[in-house]
């Protein structure tokens, strides 16, 4: 069985370049030691970049839909197994297994499709948020090769930040599957259910399912804002909704994501 040495800072594209080990089925290689369960938007977006490496170049993805199933671990690599459920006239079905020590920790569903012209409407503006060259830098945890910025926040007993500006620090040369990778690998940071008032001191938690849908095309090397909503917690689960605005303000994708919400443990 190989041996994997763990990488003291990878960037994002090591992370997205998985070993293609035979038809439909892929290892994201590199490792490295962090004392957290492995990110969840880092399994999701290697997730999709293996389910689109089994579609045509010309369809790309519009939306995924993931369950997170089991705590993974950064140090060790992830199988994914891709199942080609459907290829149609202009869309095409993938679902997608990840699999640590021969357990699931994640699937996912994403459908691609052939991009097409026709009408162009976003019925609500940008949140509103300072341009981010005017705003101090900031680290957002758990992110490789990401800068970030953070505007004035909605939320002010938000443990964690619900709006800021991120882009990829590296240069993004692949197409546009590439940075809508890059996109998921973002969507999954901070919690819009923090912004919630913590009673009895519960709080948010892990991710349990997690939704993206890709509207327009966005370059992730160039800045875009993130917004998240929190809307209800019920039964120890929070849910909250968010946006993924371009620096001109078009509605490049749709977030959705319920976590748990409880007392810590």
């Amino acid at each position: 069985m190989p041996t994997f040495s763990p990488v003291a800072a990878p960037t994002v594209l090591d992370l997205l370049t998985l070993e293609k080990l035979e038809e439909d089925l892929y290892r994201g290689t590199t490792v490295f030691e962090e004392p957290f369960p492995l990110y969840g938007g880092q399994v999701a977006a290697q997730a999709l970049a293996a389910a689109g490496d089994t579609v045509e170049p010309d369809r790309l993805p519009h939306s995924l839909h993931g369950y997170y199933l089991r705590s993974g671990d950064a140090a060790r690599p992830t199988v994914f197994r891709v199942y080609r459920d459907r290829d149609g006239r202009s869309y095409s079905a993938r679902r997608v297994v990840a699999i640590q020590n021969g357990k699931v920790i994640f699937n996912m569903s994403a459908s691609f499709h052939v991009p097409e012209s026709g009408a162009d409407v976003q019925i609500h503006p940008a949140p509103d948020a300072p341009d981010p060259d005017g705003l101090e830098p900031v680290r957002l945890p758990r992110l490789f090769s990401m800068d970030s910025r953070l505007p004035p926040q909605p939320y002010e007993a938000a443990e964690w930040p619900t709006r800021f500006w991120a882009r990829c620090t590296q240069d993004l040369p692949g197409g546009q599957l590439l940075h809508a990778c890059v996109l998921t690998y973002l969507s999954d940071i901070s919690s819009g259910v923090t912004g919630v008032p913590h009673g009895e001191g519960a709080r948010s938690g892990s991710s349990l399912d997690h939704a993206v849908w890709f509207h327009r095309p966005a370059r992730m090397d160039e800045w875009v804002l993130m917004d998240l909503v929190p809307h209800t917690v019920s039964a120890g689960r929070g849910w909250y909704t968010g946006t993924i605005h371009t620096r001109d303000g078009r509605l490049a994708a749709s977030i959705t994501q319920e976590t748990l919400f409880r007392k810590p443990r």
